[in-house]
């Protein structure tokens, strides 16, 4: 994991539906050159089935992905962590660069509801990546 690639890791509590999309998302933009991963400080048994189908509109595939929970070892292999709402159980290590986004849980959401998250995620992930430089 340590390469000079950028490396971002994007936290939620189930890592079943935003983290999910974010890293996807940001997959997409930045190809082989980054590193993504997500994680959860309480994962959940399966990616959140109206995320994976919200993703899908997208043309992005996510159904293959499993929640897990975040790691020391992928922690200390990052620049940048974001937080999509796991407050205090989210992990924070001096010298990292963290963000908060405050979203929705799309957790038993319908589609409808879903989108709108879906799409301020894309659009915080661009931003990131931007930021980056990709």
């Amino acid at each position: 994991m340590n390469d000079s690639k950028p490396a971002v890791l994007f936290l939620c509590t189930h890592n079943a539906g935003r983290s999910q999309m974010a890293m996807a998302f940001f997959k997409d933009l930045a190809g082989d050159r980054a590193r993504v991963y997500s994680g959860g400080s309480e994962p959940a048994t399966e990616v959140n089935p109206t995320a994976i189908a919200a993703m899908a509109e997208k043309g992005i595939d996510i159904a293959g992905q499993q929640p897990k929970h975040w790691t020391m070892d992928v922690l200390e292999a990052v620049q940048v962590v974001v937080t999509m709402g796991c407050g205090d159980t989210c992990p924070v290590l001096p010298g990292l660069r963290y963000r908060e986004w405050d979203l929705p849980d799309p957790a038993g959401l319908p589609i409808d509801a879903v989108r709108p998250i879906r799409d301020e995620i894309e659009r915080r992930v661009c931003a990131l990546a931007r930021e980056l430089g990709f």
